[in-house]
């Protein structure tokens, strides 16, 4: 339970849940990572954790093999009704172990980004892809975080349409409708005043996230625009690199890194955003982006899985292909160039999510799916599909 989308949506399923009035158990390996951990949030709000020491992140036969038979004792102890799998490894694991320990409990799985993609060597992709079809074998029921993931998953004969369907990872909107309120205190603790345009991302500092796209366009383009800094909300393994490439480029007093962020202040630091940008190149359905829409700031956004999903080119923000500096470039440009249109770009991004994203919603999704499949009803909201 580090500091991510995936945990965050898993923990705020868990919270909706509860407050319904379902008894539900949350297992999850060590939440250890320079992301920073949820688990003084799930101590908070009286979540019942348990925690298996070997469910770590990287591939190990012998904490593996240790992990699927701890999750299969305590799938055998409780006889859940439902037992619902986030991430590729504690799917892949969770699943088979359900199926042979708890035969009657019904097995659910989010898709919160693609386990195989584009930018992954051939023999990986080939070992995620093989080993998605083993646990599809285990599956009841797929959710997935975006409509182009699950078609995708769909294509390749993991799961079936009339069992799956798309869910959006929720949040809690009113605190981003609040975000405004502190926009000027976190500017004035980054060193950015009110005329400077803040161009912002949030995210981990880790491989696939693309951090280092964004950063070598803001290089080329700072000397144009000396009124513009460069904000990163999050931390990770890369951070010694991308503050050698600052300091090498003398960008030291404009490009700023906020460390571990507690997910409740996400919102303030999206409010003080005046650009938001997201150059991942693996996701599911980019939440980081979404919480800056919702913080009422337009996003340029990669190209890749579910970001066109929440980003409409030309009305709350830009889709650029992967990859393509040059293109980024004159994207950011446009809207530093062109406040006016960036901010009502902004206000479209934030009336699209208030819609779509509440976790309340979420919340309610789920339950549903839980109450159907509990009762062999496999009849999900046909609109969900189409």
């Amino acid at each position: 339970m580090i500091i991510g989308g995936a945990q965050e949506n898993t923990f705020s399923t868990v919270v909706g849940l509860q407050n319904k009035g379902h008894d539900v158990v949350l297992i999850s390996g060590p939440s250890t990572g320079p992301e920073g951990s949820m688990e003084d949030l799930i101590k908070f709000h009286n979540v019942n954790f348990i925690q298996v020491k070997e469910l770590i992140r990287n591939i190990s036969v012998w904490h593996d093999v240790i992990a699927f038979f701890k999750l299969g004792m305590i799938f055998r102890k409780n006889q859940f009704d439902i037992i619902h799998t986030h991430s590729a490894k504690a799917g892949f694991l969770g699943r088979i172990a359900a199926k042979i320990f708890s035969k009657k409990s019904k097995v659910i799985h989010t898709i919160h980004g693609p386990s195989f993609y584009p930018y992954q060597p051939a023999l990986a992709k080939f070992i995620y892809l093989i080993s998605e079809k083993i646990a599809a074998h285990f599956t009841d029921y797929f959710i997935s975080v975006s409509s182009i993931i699950l078609e995708r998953y769909l294509r390749y004969s993991i799961g079936k349409k009339e069992k799956s369907s798309v869910i959006r990872s929720g949040f809690q909107i009113e605190h981003y409708q609040q975000a405004t309120k502190l926009r000027e205190e976190i500017r004035k603790k980054l060193g950015v005043n009110e005329n400077e345009i803040l161009i912002g991302m949030i995210g981990r500092l880790f491989p696939l996230k693309g951090q280092e796209y964004l950063l070598r366009v803001f290089s080329r383009i700072a000397p144009d625009y000396p009124f513009i800094k460069l904000v990163f909300v999050g931390d990770g393994l890369l951070r010694d690199d991308f503050e050698r490439f600052v300091r090498i480029n003398n960008l030291q007093n404009r490009v700023y890194f906020t460390g571990l962020v507690n997910p409740q202040d996400i919102p303030y630091y999206a409010g003080a955003m005046d650009i938001g940008v997201h150059t991942s190149l693996r996701e599911g359905l980019p939440r980081a982006a979404v919480q800056i829409l919702a913080a009422g700031k337009p996003v340029i956004g990669f190209d890749v899985d579910g970001t066109r999903e929440i980003i409409t080119d030309g009305t709350n923000g830009f889709l650029v292909p992967a990859k393509d500096e040059k293109r980024l470039q004159e994207k950011l440009r446009f809207l530093i160039e062109h406040p006016d249109i960036a901010k009502k770009m902004g206000e479209a991004g934030r009336k699209i999510v208030l819609k779509e994203f509440s976790v309340e919603k979420m919340v309610e999704e789920i339950e549903k799916v839980y109450l159907n499949i509990v009762s062999e009803n496999f009849a999900i909201i046909t609109e969900r599909n189409e």
